[in-house]
């Protein structure tokens, strides 16, 4: 489809706020080019705290006299949502089913997914034409609010065949939102699926990231505030285009993958290239997709992270958590594990708190020695001045919660008894705390492939964990060994995720595999070599330290785009606002024809008249989604799939219809 006319503005800013880092990017419209870039660390108690600091980093690059109202666009990626599903962070929520039976609610997979959830089922639901048998049980809704409002802090709703009459799921918002004031996620503004369990399960991830979203809008909208700036506020969703913030906040579930989408679409826009693998590698997670003729692949399934399925409309993209900041497990015999949890590495942590430096030389000096708890540390999240408030929270949490400081604490000192552990591992679960340990950028800065930290910390923390692994006083040569199979494992690592994805499927490591990403070049008297066909590009702040030589190792062509680190900022300042609507038309053989959308079912006799309608609704709601986005002047594309009855031959043997209307716009303020 033909884009309206190419953006005019003057400048655009794009943010990209990540586990570890805040990225800005400043885009010249006119020319087409970054002309500024810039990092800060991201501080997850307060957002606004790293996302100004990264735009000012960047403004003080421009040229002066550079004025907040030739900014006509501020533009947010973020791996916040990702981040937090893939870790098991969110909110406490309540999940109201309406009209499910019990084989529904177990194929929602929610009780799985987030043990000790409340579930609450509610008579009734509509049938497949968007009746309802049985009337919705408002008093059975307020007594379960009764039992579990005061324990959450989110609620989602999702109904049967919503999709055909969303009349339940509306009403029982409307009665929470009147009792409890709180957010609520229905399933059907996030869905057009009848498969109600994974419904169900897309508004519970749904609810459970709400807070963390509008956490972030509002601290973009403090750092626009306090630095002048006055423009549109837009947010990339998963599939890669962008909406207004206000649109988004509601539905942060669409934000799932908007890290890597706005990385696919950076990575094209700075590399030029319409065929290549990308591959995303940041503090957190790797981000792995393949563009083909110019065009992301889309997942129209639904996202995948964290290893559940939602029903978000996506760009099909696989997400590991393997990072720069992954966390290192040392296990038996010796063998190291990489991830998937992410943790602060100590040489960050050195580099904010130099009194870390005394706690590792207390932990060397500790008579003890090879405690897997030696060289690990706890503290609030950055910019967090003080713990925040849950609703969801054991008497244990909460004392152990109250002794957590700014400052990184030994973790052994707060924490050493098993109860100890069990409540600060679901404290960083639910994202009230984080962990500071040795990982891959330790090992980097040991080797010297890094610098920007501490790397006296990292030398340090290298020493425990090879003192951990074999047990022996941490020789300079036991030390670099072990900070050198940390490097060379994440490697490997990130070598095999590129594999699965030029092969399309996870492929089982078997000796084969281990020795091609391992680089061994031979397997016995057989040489080895597997490499995808298209060029990688690789970026990302860490790829430099670790894709020199995973292209080594493959024998591949990985490029390493300018501005490549900042390319998720680069791609939310450049995107474009889309929504996709679905309207069904469904005959019965007789001569009657039913309309279904998420506002009821209509009745036709004449199917030119049902298409028609159906036709315009699709094409009259995408125009207004993408106009409620942000857009201006929306083209609209508008496609009918039809099934026909055997023998059909006129639309009078229409089976069933699916109209799919697609509308495509500038942001309004760059258009």
């Amino acid at each position: 489809m033909a884009l309206p006319n190419p953006i005019t503005s003057l400048y655009l800013i794009g943010v990209d706020t990540g586990g570890t880092y805040t990225d800005a990017a400043i885009i010249e419209a006119h020319g087409h080019k970054v002309v500024a870039s810039a990092k800060a660390i991201t501080t997850k108690g307060d957002l606004a705290i790293g996302v100004t600091e990264a735009i000012t980093k960047a403004l003080a690059q421009l040229r002066q006299g550079l004025r907040a109202q030739d900014i006509r666009l501020v533009s947010v990626s973020t791996t916040l949502a990702t981040n937090a599903v893939v870790e098991g962070h969110g909110s406490a929520v309540g999940v109201f089913l309406v009209g499910f039976d019990a084989a529904m609610v177990e194929r929602t997979g929610i009780a799985r997914a987030f043990p000790g959830i409340p579930v609450e089922v509610i008579a009734g639901g509509h049938d497949y034409n968007g009746d309802a048998p049985v009337a919705l049980d408002l008093a059975a809704l307020e007594a379960a609010l009764e039992r579990i409002a005061g324990k959450v802090d989110a609620f989602a709703v999702a109904s049967t065949f919503a999709v055909r009459n969303a009349a339940h799921e509306h009403a029982a918002r409307d009665l929470i939102v009147a009792r409890t004031g709180k957010p609520v996620t229905v399933s059907t503004e996030l869905s057009s699926s009848l498969d109600a369990p994974r419904r169900a399960l897309t508004a519970t991830l749904n609810a459970r990231l709400i807070a963390r979203v509008s956490t972030l809008i509002e601290a973009v909208n403090r750092s626009m505030k306090q630095l002048h700036i006055d423009c549109p506020l837009m947010i990339v969703k998963g599939d890669g285009t962008l909406a207004l913030a206000e649109s988004v906040a509601t539905r942060p579930i669409e934000t799932v993958l908007s890290g890597p989408a706005a990385s696919l679409v950076g990575a094209r826009w700075l590399s030029g290239l319409d065929n290549f693998i990308l591959s995303d590698m940041g503090g957190t997670t790797t981000d792995l997709g393949i563009l083909q003729d110019g065009r992301p692949q889309v997942t129209e399934q639904g996202a995948e992270v964290g290893g559940w399925r939602t029903m978000v409309r996506a760009i099909d993209v696989r997400t590991i958590g393997l990072g720069g900041d992954s966390e290192i497990h040392v296990g038996a015999h010796g063998k190291i594990t990489v991830g998937p949890q992410r943790i602060v590495p100590v040489s960050l942590l050195g580099a904010r708190y130099p009194e870390v430096l005394k706690l590792l030389e207390a932990d060397l000096s500790d008579v003890e020695g090879g405690s897997s708890l030696h060289g690990r540390f706890v503290l609030l999240p950055f910019g967090a001045k003080r713990a925040a408030p849950s609703a969801d929270l054991s008497p244990r949490e909460r004392e152990l919660l109250d002794q957590v400081r700014e400052e990184p604490q030994a973790l052994r000192r707060l924490a050493g008894s098993p109860s100890g552990h069990r409540a600060v591992a679901s404290l960083k679960r639910k994202g009230l705390l984080q962990i500071g340990g040795f990982t891959p950028s330790d090992a980097a800065h040991v080797l010297g492939l890094q610098s920007n930290w501490s790397a006296p910390a990292a030398l340090m923390a290298a020493q425990l964990g090879s003192r951990l692994r074999e047990m022996k006083f941490p020789t300079p040569e036991r030390t670099e060994k072990f900070a050198r199979d940390v490097w060379s494992e994440t490697v490997r690592l990130s070598a095999a995720a590129i594999l699965d994805t030029a092969v399309g499927e996870h492929l089982s490591e078997g000796k084969l595999m281990r020795a091609v990403c391992a680089g061994a070049g031979t397997l016995g008297l057989v040489r080895i070599s597997v490499a995808p066909t298209v060029p990688v590009v690789a970026v990302g702040g860490p790829v430099g330290v670790y894709y020199p030589e995973v292209a080594r190792r493959l024998g591949c062509e990985i490029i390493f785009p300018e501005f490549g680190d900042v390319a998720n900022a680069v791609g939310a300042a450049t995107g474009v606002v889309a929504q996709t609507v679905i309207v069904r038309v469904d005959g019965d053989g007789s001569g009657q024809f039913l309309l279904h959308s998420t506002a009821g079912t209509r009745e036709f006799d004449n199917p030119a008249a049902a298409l028609e309608a159906a036709s315009e609704l699709a094409r009259q709601s995408a125009r207004d989604a993408v106009i409620a986005m942000g857009a201006s002047e929306p083209q609209v594309k508008v496609s009918v799939r039809k099934q026909m009855l055997p023998n059909a031959v006129s639309d009078l043997g229409l089976l069933e219809a699916v109209i799919t209307a697609e509308a495509v716009g500038r942001p309004d303020a760059a258009g």
